[in-house]
């Protein structure tokens, strides 16, 4: 059920609206200021589009667009004016809101920073990204783990961002720590379209979860992100898709995280996240409980390794323009700046 796209809103449903914003071109701190205020605009539509709605969210780079611009007069700050904005724009539409920046870092490259924020504008959720999509992305590897908390109407959130959602580990892991919807904001183009759509259907489906997925919307004369906002059912059913790529649309649905909740306690068949640590248990008291998997051991161990991992060509951005990197992860950034 999706409630008419909320508008007729249940007892324990929750409301999301993606807004499929505009792709803008951000080069300088007037620019940054204006695409704020856009977005803060964004924000009284979505209310005013939706008196139901519990949660907007917007789409990775809908503060800086998709230049890959890593000018520190750009970046962001978690006490900064960007964020203090949206902060209020939530306060004053009494609304949880999802938001993307590009987060300064003093030592290396900036990270691909989302925050959820509710309606006494609190940061509730804090968030960098884990993924970036290299080799095209330069932001640091995300170092926060993926955050779970109790979203709209106490229900369990998350947040990943874009290439995040291409790795089944990703969905996995918010599922295993209890959440019930996971929000998945992207910039992405035309070329991944296909394989947006069947990620978003097999992150819910595995984990028994909602999924709502948005993308940033039409061309800043470069680039031309496709949309596609997407809410998925926690059976894979699609309950809302943006699919005519108009910039601006916000997509919306009602989703029951109650049903999730039950879903996880009495499905036996294709309880997926809860077989997989309990394999076979019809011959086997409580199911098999070890770990056979080669790639989850090796990379607990730092030792992760693909046969063919002499033969992959590209393994930094010096393709896309980037500097060879010569800092190893884990380092200290700090160190690196000095």
């Amino acid at each position: 059920m999706n409630g008419l796209g909320g508008l007729n809103k249940s007892p324990n449903g929750v409301v999301i609206g993606l807004v499929q914003l505009q792709l803008p071109v951000v080069e300088t701190k007037d620019d940054l200021a204006a695409q704020t205020d856009r977005i803060v605009q964004m924000v009284g539509k979505a209310r005013r589009n939706m008196p139901t709605m519990d949660l907007v969210v917007f789409p990775e780079y809908a503060l800086h667009g998709l230049s890959m611009d890593t000018n520190p007069e750009i970046m962001c700050a978690m006490d900064g004016p960007e964020v203090a904005a949206f902060r209020r724009a939530c306060i004053d539409n009494d609304i949880w809101g999802c938001f993307s920046i590009m987060e300064a870092n003093p030592g290396g490259y900036p990270y691909n920073t989302g925050i959820v924020i509710d309606p006494q504008g609190e940061v509730q959720l804090y968030y960098r990204k884990l993924h970036p999509w290299v080799p095209v992305e330069p932001w640091e590897p995300g170092d926060l783990g993926i955050p779970v908390i109790d979203g709209p109407k106490g229900a369990k959130l998350a947040l990943i961002i874009c290439h995040d959602g291409m790795f089944p580990e990703m969905a996995r892991e918010c599922a295993y720590k209890g959440a019930e919807i996971m929000l998945r904001t992207a910039g992405y183009t035309a070329p991944i379209r296909d394989s947006w759509r069947f990620t978003n259907q097999s992150n819910a489906f595995c984990n028994l979860m909602v999924t709502a997925n948005v993308c940033m919307c039409g061309s800043d004369g470069t680039f031309d992100s496709m949309g596609e906002g997407m809410i998925v059912n926690f059976d894979g059913t699609v309950l809302a898709h943006g699919t005519s790529g108009r910039a601006d649309e916000i997509i919306t649905a009602e989703v029951r995280p109650d049903l999730v909740r039950e879903a996880r306690a009495t499905w036996g068949v294709e309880n997926n996240i809860y077989q997989l640590g309990h394999r076979g248990f019809v011959a086997v008291k409580g199911g098999a409980q070890d770990c056979p998997y080669t790639y989850m051991h090796d990379l607990a161990a730092g030792r992760y390794r693909l046969p063919w991992e002499d033969e992959v060509q590209v393994t930094d951005g010096t393709t896309c323009g980037f500097p060879e990197p010569t800092r190893p992860y884990g380092g200290g950034t700090q160190e690196a700046a000095e």
